[in-house]
């Protein structure tokens, strides 16, 4: 699971991403190695969700990247892929009750490191902390600092993810405090082309390579 859970994590948002964009977009994210994808839609339509999730679902198994559903216990266990949750979006304890020991489940941290020792006892795989910088999808979110991240990298064992506002310029003291994935959707996908995205990507991927 280490291996899976490191690098560019990818996270689509709606508004970015309209149904014509969201496959090309993403087959570019992860043609230029993002290892992680989170399918993020906050939409009652739960018919299209599905069907993109189908699809980013086979996407992610050519590239041999890991999809994660965001908040949504019941889409994530009919397609048999990972769980995101947020602070307040369900249990985590049922989560993994309900997907399984070997079940990918990570938890929204904010800048709480109580929180997160809270989330690795029930059963979370990751925890992400965040925002960082800026965030245009959660600007009134929490402010965290990479000093949060050198205390949560010497307190727990499990992967940390930092996400919010993260761009190609702001990512290598991230990783270098601690971030073993770096969230990304703005900086990522907030792109004039498929291309662009792909290139980004590419960056984002050679930060953790020359690490």
């Amino acid at each position: 699971m280490s291996e899976q859970l490191s690098g560019l994590y990818a996270v689509t948002d709606s508004q970015l991403l309209p149904p014509d964009k969201l496959l090309p977009w993403v087959d570019a994210a992860l043609a230029g190695g993002a290892r992680v994808l989170q399918y993020r839609d906050k939409s009652a339509d739960a018919a299209r969700r599905l069907e993109e999730a189908r699809q980013l679902r086979g996407l992610c198994h050519y590239y041999g990247a890991t999809l994660i559903i965001n908040d949504d216990l019941k889409l994530a266990a009919e397609l048999g892929v990972g769980l995101h949750l947020g602070r307040d979006d369900g249990c985590l304890r049922e989560a993994r009750a309900q997907l399984g020991e070997h079940a990918i489940i990570g938890a929204t941290c904010h800048a709480d490191l109580d929180f997160a020792a809270e989330a690795e006892a029930a059963g979370a795989s990751y925890i992400a902390f965040g925002r960082f910088f800026q965030s245009i999808t959660k600007p009134g979110a929490p402010q965290a600092t990479p000093v949060l991240l050198e205390q949560a990298r010497r307190r727990f064992d499990l992967p940390i993810v930092a996400i919010g506002g993260v761009t190609l310029h702001n990512a290598p003291q991230l990783i270098g405090a601690g971030a073993r994935m770096l969230a990304v959707i703005n900086g990522l996908f907030g792109a004039p082309s498929a291309s662009e995205v792909e290139r980004r990507a590419r960056g984002f991927t050679e930060l953790f390579q020359s690490t």
